[in-house]
């Protein structure tokens, strides 16, 4: 039995996930030891009298989930286009001031919501699209041809609401930025989990998946075998549409307005990072969307972390840095050559003999 976990455990060691996994775990521990009441989790009564879950832990799957949508959204366009989109927080509010247009202009119920988030959805695929044309069609390197909508794109935001930041109240949008009646796990988690879901059974049980990848790992093999790179490119634009949607309704949900200079601000750095950090090549090709969510939550556990040691909020985008930095440069390519060769040199083998082997 010791056999099997000792192997597993060096199964996990050599795999894509062994750094995100190695750095969770270090998160965990430290916040452990610095409070071993870190992770609990207390149940209590919010304002509107519902019985609610609360604590650091919840406070990190919830306060995870626009950058979890959204690290999916940019693993994928790094997959298919070698490149990533540094416009998905721009795009995000462009989609939020379309849903708030919408929910000021009628009466708030379900089915108002449901036609704003679908409005929302047109527009900001049809914004993701244009940077997906001029990648795809004048193959321009996705981070310049994003460029554009990273500068236009929150001023197109603030020009839909015309000019203001206004602000959206009611019982139904609390739901879905807080907790729906009865509910004890905050709606965001739930969304969070359903999108993981359903995202998950379009890529395994269709060749989607597999052919976004071909294209990244090599676009011309992968148009010999009758795949159409542009079609393979314009259709993770498309989900990366939805993707900022669901953010960027979520976060407007969530704070109860729009403002275009500050609804996820930087999220695109946060979602590269996850990227990164869940041992995804920046440089396309094969993918694992199990390593850009937990990057994702590593990115929250680590803000959450530094909030808890009472950190300004000034200071936590250094320290952030500082420990991502560490993270992406220990799972660097270079070395993890170089502890393959110290590892050769401890073993007194030379590497043709390993390599052999």
């Amino acid at each position: 039995m010791l056999n099997k976990i000792t192997a597993q455990i060096k199964k996990i060691m050599q795999s894509q996930l062994a750094i995100p996994l190695v750095a969770l775990l270090l998160l965990v521990v430290f916040n452990l030891i610095r409070d071993p009441g870190f992770f609990s989790i207390a149940i209590k009564k919010n304002n509107f009298g519902n019985t609610v879950l609360s604590g650091n832990l919840i406070s990190i799957l919830n306060g995870a989930s626009e950058l979890v949508i959204l690290s999916i959204g940019m693993t994928l366009i790094t997959s298919a286009t070698k490149g990533q989109d540094i416009s998905i927080g721009a795009a995000a509010a462009i989609a939020g001031s379309v849903f708030v247009k919408i929910l000021r202009a009628n009466t708030i119920t379900v089915g108002i919501i449901l036609v704003a988030l679908l409005a929302a959805c047109i527009v900001a695929i049809l914004f993701c699209l244009f940077n997906g044309v001029l990648i795809a069609r004048f193959n321009i390197q996705p981070m310049i041809a994003s460029l554009i909508l990273y500068t236009a794109g929150r001023p197109i935001a603030y020009w839909i609401n015309g000019g203001a930041t206004p602000n959206v109240e009611s019982p139904l949008l609390s739901y879905i930025g807080g907790f729906i009646p009865h509910i004890a796990v905050p709606t965001p988690i739930i969304a969070v989990v359903v999108f993981i879901i359903l995202i998950n059974l379009l890529l395994t049980k269709t060749t989607l998946g597999l052919y976004i990848q071909a294209v990244g790992i090599n676009e011309r093999a992968a148009k010999l075998n009758g795949i159409n790179p542009v079609l393979m490119k314009m259709v993770v634009f498309v989900i990366l549409g939805i993707c900022v949607t669901l953010a960027g309704s979520i976060n407007v949900c969530r704070i109860g307005l729009i403002n275009h200079e500050t609804i996820l601000l930087d999220i695109e750095m946060d979602a590269i990072l996850a990227v990164a950090i869940g041992g995804n090549s920046l440089g396309g090709g094969k993918f694992k969307l199990s390593g850009s969510i937990l990057g994702a939550y590593i990115i929250q556990a680590l803000t959450i972390t530094l909030y808890a040691m009472k950190v300004s909020s000034t200071a936590v985008k250094a320290y952030k840095a500082i420990v991502i930095i560490a993270i992406v440069v220990i799972g660097s390519p270079v070395v993890k050559d170089w502890l393959k060769q110290l590892k050769v040199k401890l073993a007194g083998r030379s590497p043709a003999k390993v390599e052999a082997k």
